[in-house]
């Protein structure tokens, strides 16, 4: 038993390694925010998940995606 293990070890050593790398890169990622503003599509995407996600009488999903649609229209008319 000469070679008994002590501490991490190299490959327990890569791991933890990897661990605080991907933590950083999630830590920067969230202090940065997005790097430009979302597209008219991607804002209408997103407010439909949210109508499909919150509504579930027909009718308020129904005004929820007009609303949708209405914003839409608005923001390409603004040429974004």
């Amino acid at each position: 038993m000469k070679n008994s293990q002590r501490g991490l070890g190299s490959f327990g050593m890569l791991i933890v390694l990897a661990i605080i790398v991907a933590a950083g890169y999630y830590a920067y990622k969230a202090i940065t925010g997005p790097d430009e503003a979302p597209s008219c599509s991607s804002a209408f995407n997103t407010c439909m998940k949210t109508c499909r996600r919150t509504t579930t009488e027909a009718p308020a999903a129904q005004a929820c995606q007009e609303a949708c649609r209405r914003e839409a229209d608005a923001c390409e008319r603004q040429g974004k």
